[in-house]
């Protein structure tokens, strides 16, 4: 009866906090994610209208680090809550054939976008300024980048850097640096 309660409360514990429902893309879908037209332009002016950052969310049927980060890392009460009040996120489709426009103006598939931008990698997070040149592309426009699944602990970190604009600092303090000390003050020395 012991092994069996172990067993139960092991199992209880691995499961996610909440558990992200797939669409019939076969892609993670959240409250937090927006659908859009997916004109770049568009989405941005409605973030800014919001008060809010645009976040692009590449993703892929299958992904099993795009389930980890769904299922372990936004669904942490702190990372949801940076979420939804600080960023406007478009969901993509590393093999889609919905069309995008880019802030250029080109017009291509989700999938034919993904190469031009050179994304490689599901989960990868672009994180775009308030402002882009109407000859710019996503990429090229991006504040940051963030190609993976990470830790609750970088998520957040990367999130709260962008959201309060330290790229923009005229300092040494990178998002490396800031990461590393914001573990420091947080965890004291223990990595996330």
């Amino acid at each position: 009866m012991k092994r069996l309660l172990a067993t139960i409360a092991a199992l209880l514990i691995a499961l996610p906090l909440t558990a992200a429902e797939l669409g019939d893309d076969g892609l993670h879908k959240t409250p937090w994610m927006r659908d859009t037209f997916k004109d770049l332009r568009e989405d941005l002016e409605e973030a800014n209208a919001e008060g809010k950052r645009l976040v692009l969310f590449f993703e892929q049927r299958g992904c099993v680090y795009c389930t980890k980060m769904h299922e372990e890392v936004f669904p942490q009460p702190e990372i949801t809550k940076m979420i939804e009040e600080n960023y406007f996120v478009v969901q993509l489709n590393l093999h889609g054939d919905i069309e995008v426009t880019d802030f250029d103006g080109e017009m291509l598939s989700e999938k034919a976008m993904a190469r031009k931008w050179g994304i490689l990698f599901t989960p990868t997070l672009m994180f775009l300024p308030e402002e882009v040149a109407e000859d710019t592309t996503a990429p090229q426009a991006a504040v940051a980048m963030m190609p993976g699944a990470f830790a609750p602990g970088t998520t957040l970190d990367l999130f709260t850097w962008v959201a309060a604009k330290r790229y923009l600092l005229d300092n040494d303090e990178d998002f490396q640096r800031y990461h590393a000390r914001r573990i420091q003050e947080r965890d004291d020395g223990r990595t996330d």
